[in-house]
């Protein structure tokens, strides 16, 4: 009972810590495993015994015989179904085949280069060398996203390696399972047929199950077939179901099985899928938490000992700095990244939650089956999977700076809102050459929105923790002109600090327009000076146009400003000049001179002479 609680309270104290000191939370949690486990075992114990004992002699322990391997699986079986839930379709548009590319042609590289250079390193056999690089190929959302978080990078450089991590998961557990497979079958004689045979099985039944089960489970939770009180633990159970029916026709096919039912199920116009997703990332952290510190913790110091080699520092050198580079650089050849965002790229390479799980539990069932080698495969992989997380936590940063793709200014712009004044001028501002974001739990607007070609994403913030979203940390302007004046107050107070590096505007209330003692400061938070909603819904109801007037003189500016506040049924909106776009109010406060310039602005055409958007 002890060793239960404690390892639950260790992995969410390590997730604390993670969180604290914004590093991925798999290098605290195999820390802290290791530490109760191997490390206690030789130089903390006084009877030499793990203070966490996940097996004992094989028959004892918190997991006694095939139990571990058990958990291990239904465990990665639920974050993975978690994982699947995240794709969506509209995010890869500009880097769709690079991704591709990468999980493919990358794979195959980071694949046969690892497995040769294994192989003459540690002189073992042709069989665990490509297990072991089949494992190496995942990333991993779980470690990339930390990393990235507090980097402001272009959106398609965080994008391709969001993508990547998600997706290489399975299919990097789909290489080892087949490696395994070839290991494993008949004792290694006349393995290739077989082998190859079952892997046709796995894809089979694995996308079968998939597919099926996840378009039943999306017709029983839109027809309400299920209370709502019971949605998440039927989602749960059935995700197990479909885990657990896929293995037993085809042995190894149920993790690709709950990934495709999680992206189907991702994809699908699914009712409750924010609750789900909810539920199913606080789910994912617990068993995480709990998994990692059990494989860390069943190793044993006779293995590490086994790391504890030139040749060890040499493999992860090659992996790093030569495979890695390579696979992006042949997967990135005649895309729109720059150089030196394919060099960050290749930089950024963490290994994740899959590789550390199937590598315990393969490793572990290639010793037991006396396999030459095979207790080399769980400390190699724990080695890339430790030391990568290490070496890209405490290096992107930098190396972001280094090669140029660090942000310095964080230019995009974040619309809390998405109306239809407020898409006419986020179609404005892209047409500028902006990147804008609309966000909106209103799912009609956020429709009309992909459908003129905008980045829209339909999200409560009330419910969302937008900071964990690596794809918005290029946005430096928040700009909240929702109807509801407490939605606007509430998006500044709450995202400011992330979003509004630049600036930080909303619509004015109803009652500070009345009001004549706003102060300055208040007055400078204001997306228009003179409007609120209601005067920008009426604007764009009588003439839903954007006009730009081109101004010569301080005193023409003034003049049109003056008319512009006094029309209520049109909206300033933005001035122009030396080709960059400001606020008023952030106009004015820089206090640039007023000649030369172009005032944008929405509705009435208060000027004959107009050179109408």
């Amino acid at each position: 009972m002890l060793e239960l609680a404690g390892i639950i309270i260790l992995g969410i104290l390590a997730q604390w810590v993670a969180w604290k000191f914004k590093i991925p939370a798999i290098l605290p949690l195999i820390l802290i495993g290791l530490l109760v486990g191997p490390i206690a075992a030789e130089f903390l114990s006084e009877d030499g015994t793990k203070w966490i004992e996940p097996i004992w002699n094989g028959e004892k322990g918190l997991f006694p015989g095939e139990s571990l391997y058990y958990f291990v699986s239904l465990a990665i079986s639920i974050i993975l179904f978690e994982g699947g839930l995240t794709l969506k379709r509209n995010e890869i548009k500009n880097v769709g085949p690079v991704i591709t590319k990468l999980i493919t042609l990358g794979s195959a590289i980071t694949f046969f280069g690892a497995g040769i250079v294994a192989h003459y390193i540690f002189n073992l056999g042709w069989e665990l060398c490509f297990l072991f690089s089949g494992l190496i190929i995942v990333t991993g959302p779980t470690v990339i996203t930390p990393i990235l978080r507090n980097i402001p990078l272009k959106k398609d450089i965080s994008t391709v390696l969001k993508w990547e991590g998600i997706l290489i998961d399975p299919i990097g557990a789909l290489v080892a399972v087949l490696v395994f497979e070839f290991i494993s079958v008949d004792g290694g004689s006349g393995f290739t047929k077989t082998a190859l045979m079952e892997f046709g099985k796995i894809l089979l039944f694995g996308t079968t199950f998939g597919f099926t089960f996840a378009h039943a489970l999306a017709y029983a939770i839109n027809k309400k077939l299920i209370p709502h009180y019971l949605l998440n633990v039927v989602s749960l159970s059935t995700v197990l179901l479909v885990f657990v029916e896929s293995e037993l026709f085809a042995h190894e096919s149920g993790l690709l099985a709950v990934v495709v039912m999680g992206m189907v199920l991702g994809n699908g116009k699914l009712s409750n899928l924010k609750e789900l997703l909810y539920f199913k990332e606080s789910l994912s952290v617990l068993l995480i938490s709990i998994l990692f510190i059990l494989l860390a913790a069943n190793i044993n110091i006779e293995d590490l000992l086994l790391l504890y080699t030139w040749k060890t520092a040499a493999l992860f050198a090659i992996v790093v700095f030569v495979i890695r580079p390579l696979a992006v650089f042949a997967s990135t050849r005649n895309s729109n990244l720059k150089f030196n965002e394919k060099l960050f790229i290749s930089w950024v390479g963490p290994r994740g939650i899959v590789a550390a799980g199937i590598a315990s539990l393969f490793g572990s069932k290639l010793m037991k089956q006396g396999v030459e080698g095979a207790e080399y495969i769980t400390p190699l992989v724990f080695m890339i999977v430790l030391g990568t997380v290490l070496f890209n936590a405490t290096t992107a940063r930098l190396f972001a700076k280094m090669v140029g793709v660090f942000l310095k200014s964080s230019e995009s712009i974040l619309f809390v809102g998405a109306s239809s004044p407020a898409r006419l001028i986020a179609k404005y501002l892209k047409d500028k050459g902006k990147r804008v974001i609309l966000i909106d739990s209103n799912k009609d607007y956020i429709k009309k929105a992909l459908k003129a070609d905008l980045e829209a994403f339909r999200i409560d913030i009330y419910n969302e923790v937008l900071s964990d979203n690596i794809e918005l940390n290029d946005v430096g302007y928040l700009i909240a002109m929702t109807g509801s004046e407490d939605v606007n107050k509430f998006a500044v107070n709450s995202f400011a600090k992330d979003f509004g590096e630049q600036g930080a505007y909303r619509l004015a209330t109803s009652e500070e327009i009345l009001k004549t003692d706003v102060s300055i400061e208040e007055q400078s938070s204001f997306f228009t000076p003179k409007d609120d909603y209601i005067n920008l819904s009426e604007a764009f109801r009588d003439n839903p146009k954007i006009y730009e007037v081109e101004i010569k003189t301080e005193e023409e500016y003034d003049t049109m400003l003056s008319k512009l506040f006094n029309e209520l049924k049109s909206v300033l909106l933005f001035v122009k000049k030396d080709h960059k776009l400001y606020l008023i109010s952030e106009f004015e406060k820089e206090k640039l001179t007023k000649d030369n310039c172009t005032l944008v602005y929405l509705g009435k055409n208060v000027q004959d002479n107009l050179n109408s958007h």
